[in-house]
């Protein structure tokens, strides 16, 4: 095999080296090419740039009274001065022709010097073919413009003698109406450059030609340009030293070129030499390597690619009839919190430990495999029932329940399991892993450190929160989508309003109309919490600012709190509205201090500092302390409503309403009750120490205008006996 390789190798290099320079080749060859036919273009551009000019510089003499007055005048002096002489000192040009109405010479001027009329004869073979083109011209420019005269020109290139020459022809002209000229009686200027090798030089050093010579025969090579007139005849060519980048480059490079190539030559030995040596090395690895493309590399668990194998191995034989099977989706709780405490490497060593503990509660035969940073995804074969999955299912939660050791730390988790069985859910890996999926998700709604069984209803639930999602969304994007009602507080007299709390009053377009909670959890689930809170906060602010009331209260959710520029979007939708903090109250649930974190925490501060008010709201029904309450200022409780709706029974409510309003009390707190329905509950609350309630009895949550017009009569306390 080494042999071969060897082999391979070497024809290989010669095949490469061969086609390298094939193309090498080819690839100076035609830079070279494309560089001549540059200058090509360059040499007729400087060829047409000189006839522009000669026709330019004519013009500057031929269209003035001046020149019309003392051609036809027949005054040499002035003619020397200003149209022949001085366009060879200033201009350059090599020859100079006056003319008159019928075509006879009144100037001559040849290099420089004025010369008598009859010299012109020497040249008039070249000249006179475009005088007569002009002279068509000015007929048919007369005619058409009903005997006006219009200035004109007739250029081309012609032989002087045996040198190519550019020849303009140009009619002398009034430049104002002082002067006139009939048609027909115009003298006319011919004005001619020589393509001598002073012009040649010009273009030739204007467009870096080196070398551009003048060949009356054809030179057979490739830098040359045809100097050809209007009729094609080809007067000569223009040839030049041709620039070759791609030679000149090739030339520079050889030495560098050959030295590389021997390099070339020398590595390709020694790496010749090493190949036995590196084919051993190379058979070692590919077992290396056919592990790592399937295998996590962190915990060593089969990776994603090799749990889709297995997962597809084993539905296969469920089709044949085999038994049947469980894969169940794991997702471990609160992993993100210890890497932001912990950091990454003690989120790493906890993926592990917990990869460990997930394996040593499977059979051998069964499959546990990582698919996510801390996502993993088991396969049991063989099970008899449902059972067995649930039985693995706690196990692994006790498992995972025991603490971590992480480097010097304890960590306390927790996992959520979904649980999809085939063939009964299903025997496509596609359709089993969403199920698992949905399980999963079922599981993390109902508080996580659980398992749940994928059930047939879960898909319709799924499809009714994504139509939900649906709406919702539709609904953020309409300036009206999302209504307030404002349910008015009041104090213990009954009578004077102390404030209102805003709550959500969604009409969606499906059918049924959705609690204002359950709505915040599907927005808080699908990402959407932030508008929906940002777009609830700024119609509060709204009506905040049109009504008389002391404050206006809103609930918000952890999930908005956890956002870093929580605090930032209140304060700010509430100076956009011109409402001061101190009329804004939020109201947080009991377990915000158990769950929420240091962002929402922090998030409370900075609005309490601004004049915001903190209510604890439900108070009882979660997980606060004496020490949370200590810890974490809050400005009221809110006695919940399954308290107040047992007052006047035989159960103890009494004394837990009194004991949580004398414990606010004694903390600096004011005390409201939500949920008061009967004048029994309002009168024992008054009793028990209660400040504000609010509830049915009172009124029912309002619509924002219907409020408004119940405020205008109504009695309010004033603002500052809510700083209690």
């Amino acid at each position: 095999m080494t042999f071969q390789v060897t082999l391979a190798v070497i024809a290989a290099a010669a095949f490469s080296f061969v086609l390298v320079l094939a193309f090498s080749v080819y690839a100076v060859i035609g830079v070279d090419r494309i560089a001549v036919e540059r200058q090509k273009t360059f040499v007729r551009s400087g060829l047409a740039e000189q006839v522009e000019n000669l026709i330019r510089e004519q013009q500057s003499v031929t269209v003035w009274d001046d020149a019309v007055l003392n051609a036809k005048a027949g005054n040499q002096d002035w003619m020397a001065e200003n149209l022949g002489e001085w366009m060879h000192s200033y201009y350059g040009h090599d020859r100079v022709y006056v003319l008159d109405d019928r075509n006879r010479p009144v100037h001559v001027m040849k290099d420089g010097h004025t010369l008598p009329p009859a010299a012109f004869e020497e040249e008039a073979a070249a000249v006179m073919p475009l005088v007569l083109k002009l002279r068509e011209q000015l007929d048919r420019t007369a005619s058409n413009a009903g005997g006006s005269v219009a200035p004109a020109v007739a250029e081309d290139l012609a032989l002087i003698g045996k040198t190519p020459a550019i020849v303009s022809v140009q009619p002398i002209v009034p430049s104002t109406d002082r002067v006139t000229q009939e048609a027909g009686a115009e003298y006319v200027d011919v004005s001619v450059q020589l393509i001598d090798a002073q012009l040649i030089g010009q273009i030739g050093q204007h467009f870096l030609i080196e070398g551009a010579v003048f060949s009356a025969a054809d030179p057979q090579v490739p830098a040359s340009v045809p100097l050809v007139d209007s009729a094609g005849m080809t007067l000569g060519y223009l040839t030049w030293q041709p620039v070759r980048p791609g030679y000149t480059l090739v030339k520079q490079a050889a030495p560098a070129l050959i030295a590389a190539s021997l390099l070339g030559v020398a590595l390709l030995v020694f790496l010749l030499r090493r190949l036995r040596r590196t084919s051993q090395q190379l058979h070692n690895s590919e077992n290396d390597a056919q592990y790592l493309a399937f295998h996590d590399t962190l915990t060593g668990l089969p990776n994603r690619a090799l749990f889709e194998d297995r997962l597809s191995r084993a539905l296969t034989a469920i089709r044949r009839g085999r038994g049947r099977m469980a894969l169940l989706c794991v997702d471990l709780d609160r992993f993100k919190h210890v890497n932001d405490t912990l950091g990454h490497q003690a989120g790493d060593l906890l993926v592990k430990q917990a990869a460990r503990r997930l394996q040593d509660a499977i059979r051998d035969i069964d499959t546990v495999a990582r698919v996510g940073g801390d996502e993993f995804a088991i396969i049991l074969v063989d099970i008899r029932d449902l059972r067995t999955a649930e039985e693995v299912s706690e196990r692994i939660l006790a498992d995972l329940r025991e603490p971590f050791e992480l480097t010097g730390d304890q960590a306390f988790i927790s996992a959520s399991i979904g649980i999809a069985i085939a063939p009964e859910f299903g025997i496509e890996p596609e359709e089993l892993l969403r199920k698992a999926d949905i399980a999963l998700y079922e599981a993390k709604r109902r508080g996580r450190g659980c398992y749940q069984v994928f059930a047939g209803d879960m898909d319709d639930i799924l499809k009714h929160k994504l139509l939900i999602e649906r709406e919702l969304r539709q609904a953020l994007e309409e300036e009206d989508g999302i209504d307030l009602a404002y349910q008015p507080v009041f104090a213990m007299d009954g009578r004077t309003i102390v404030g209102a709390e805003a709550t959500l009053d969604w009409s969606r377009t499906g059918p049924g109309k959705l609690p204002g909670g359950q709505l915040v959890a599907i927005a808080a689930e699908r990402g959407l919490i932030g508008a929906l809170t940002e777009k609830m906060l700024r119609a509060a602010a709204r009506f905040a600012g049109t009504t008389e009331l002391p404050w206006i209260a809103m609930a918000l959710s952890p999930a908005f709190l956890l956002r870093e520029t929580a605090a930032q979007r209140v304060l700010s939708i509430l100076a956009e509205a011109g409402v001061h903090p101190s009329r804004f109250q939020v109201e947080i649930g009991e377990n915000l201090f158990a769950d929420g974190g240091d962002a929402a925490l922090a998030a409370l501060a900075t609005m309490r500092e601004a004049g915001i008010r903190i209510s604890l709201d439900d108070f009882g029904t979660g997980a606060s302390s004496l020490t949370t309450l200590r810890r974490h200022p809050v400005d009221k409780l809110k006695i919940d409503r399954s308290f107040v709706r047992l007052l006047g029974s035989s159960d103890p409510a009494a004394a837990i309403v009194k004991a949580v309003a004398e414990l606010a009390i004694a903390l600096g707190m004011r005390v409201a009750a939500e949920g008061v329905e009967t004048a029994e509950q309002k009168a024992l609350l008054e009793a028990l120490g209660c400040q504000e309630i609010q509830g049915a009895l009172l009124s029912l949550p309002l619509p924002a205008a219907q409020l408004a017009v119940q405020t205008r009569a109504a009695r309010f306390l004033p603002a500052i006996a809510d700083k209690k």
